[in-house]
């Protein structure tokens, strides 16, 4: 019945005495296939999982997945990854959970890695230059589309369409950090769930159905094997161990090179975002683009935006775009370096320090998941993080679209404001053509991002040679 059990050594007794006698080996072999198909931001690499490991395998049951997931969205971090992880742990201890995770991210850096070095060595030529001069447009129209999704889902209530309109206003006229954002939102839902007021109840998800595969039905059956429960200070080893792999390198940076050095400041910039990445690639986009591009200038708007179209094109999740933000600072101050290996160096270690906190608080937090799930405060406090994360994305998205299309200036300044707004004669009619397109190709013609993504990145290419060529 295509079920994935086998009776071999990967299983492990539930407190029923059932073994759910999934080798680990064929557990590799799927998170390798997950890793392979995971396009298209959290949603698509959400689905992928359910279809393999609900569906297909049929490990888990509807309701265990859609537990694991809402626990994963209460934490800082992308949720696919930290799912995968989650998951991983639960059918082979630390070990499964380690190869999830790590198989779930390695495609994508390697990707990157390989597009990153093109970009610095033949960024200049026209075919490159056209590539990513589409992937922009498309990037803008992908980034709307996101508006409008997780707002049809979130916004269905006064107070939820209240919260995204503050946090528009205070990340586009106050520049507010992000975490700052968040936290004032999570106080806020958490405070409102608390008092039972209206509009503050439930949480957030993706939602992957309300039937399915009963938990009794799935392999690893209905209860929790040993490893999954608390155990006191046993339970605290194997995060102390990744709690010393994350922060003891970067101590050792910034000690060895000095806090001003451009690895300590990566390391201790992306150390902090791995805090507060609540709302998916996008929002944290919005934060990482005020202090990479407009704070410590190691990147140019048009190149996050190039950063982006990178990691929407390939596997792994999209908060992988760090992972070039690193490169180019990198690249651009190597110091004693070589300019490429300090890039590569730079890679590793932005990505290290990304990811590895996803692994910590899947493995300090999953065996209390259950009393996380329930708690009604904390549903809110998520429900308000997720309606605030509207509007960062609604930031980002002007803040590409002016940066895409125009040239931008600052208009007013005064009161802690700082408004910027495009200068309407700069009108880029090329990009706009192609934005208009991808919006298209994107609202009406439903096409996939990939697919969307490689259609605009040829016509960009075509448009930048014949252009460069006289021929338009």
């Amino acid at each position: 019945m295509g079920t994935g059990l086998s009776g071999g050594r990967g299983g492990e007794a539930d407190p029923g005495g059932r073994a759910h006698g999934v080798a680990f080996g064929e557990a590799v072999r799927v998170w390798a296939r997950v890793a392979a198909l995971s396009f298209g931001g959290p949603a698509g690499q959400i689905a992928v999982m359910h279809r393999l490991v609900v569906e297909e395998k049929r490990w888990v049951g509807e309701r265990r997945f859609l537990h694991a997931l809402n626990f994963c969205m209460v934490l800082p971090g992308p949720e696919a990854h930290q799912l995968a992880i989650y998951l991983g742990w639960l059918m082979h201890r630390t070990l499964g959970g380690v190869v999830a995770g790590a198989l779930f991210v390695l495609p994508g850096f390697l990707a990157i890695l390989g597009l990153s070095l093109v970009y610095v060595a033949f960024g200049d030529v026209a075919l490159v230059e056209g590539l990513f001069f589409g992937l922009r447009a498309a990037v803008l129209a992908i980034v709307v589309q996101a508006v409008v999704r997780i707002g049809r889902r979130v916004l269905r209530n006064p107070a939820m369409i209240a919260i995204a309109g503050a946090a528009f206003a205070a990340i586009f006229l106050f520049g507010v950090p992000f975490p700052a954002i968040i936290l004032v939102a999570a106080g806020v839902g958490f405070a409102g769930a608390s008092l039972v007021w209206a509009g503050f109840a439930g949480g957030g998800g993706h939602g992957a159905g309300k039937e399915g595969l009963a938990d009794a039905q799935s392999a690893l059956g209905e209860g929790l094997p040993a490893h999954a429960r608390p155990r006191g200070l046993r339970s605290l080893r194997v995060p102390g161990v990744i709690l010393g792999l994350w922060l003891g390198p970067v101590a050792g940076i910034v000690v060895v090179l000095g806090p001003d050095q451009v690895f300590a400041q990566l390391a201790v910039f992306f150390s902090q975002l791995a805090l507060v990445t609540f709302g998916g690639a996008y929002a944290v986009l919005a934060y990482v683009a005020q202090a990479a591009v407009e704070t410590r200038g190691w990147l140019q708007p048009g190149e996050m935006l190039d950063g982006l179209g990178m990691a929407e094109t390939t596997p792994g999740p999209l908060i992988q775009v760090v992972q070039f933000v690193g490169f180019l600072a990198a690249f651009r101050d190597p110091g004693a370096l070589s300019p490429y290996v300090a890039a590569v160096l730079a890679s590793v270690l932005v990505t290290w320090v990304t990811f590895l906190p996803s692994f910590l608080w899947i493995f300090l937090g999953a065996p209390y998941m259950e009393r996380l799930r329930a708690n009604a405060a904390l549903s809110g406090a998520l429900a308000a993080i997720t309606a605030a994360v509207v509007g960062v994305i609604a930031n980002l998205g002007l803040w590409f679209g002016v940066h895409v299309l125009f040239r931008a200036q600052v208009a007013w300044s005064g009161w802690g404001m700082a408004v910027e707004v495009p200068i309407l004669s700069s009108l880029n009619g090329a990009a706009a053509g192609l934005a208009g397109l991808a919006m298209l190709a994107v609202f009406v013609l439903r096409l996939g991002v990939v697919s969307v993504l490689a259609g605009a990145a040829v016509a960009g290419a075509a448009w930048t040679v014949l252009a460069g060529a006289g021929g338009l």
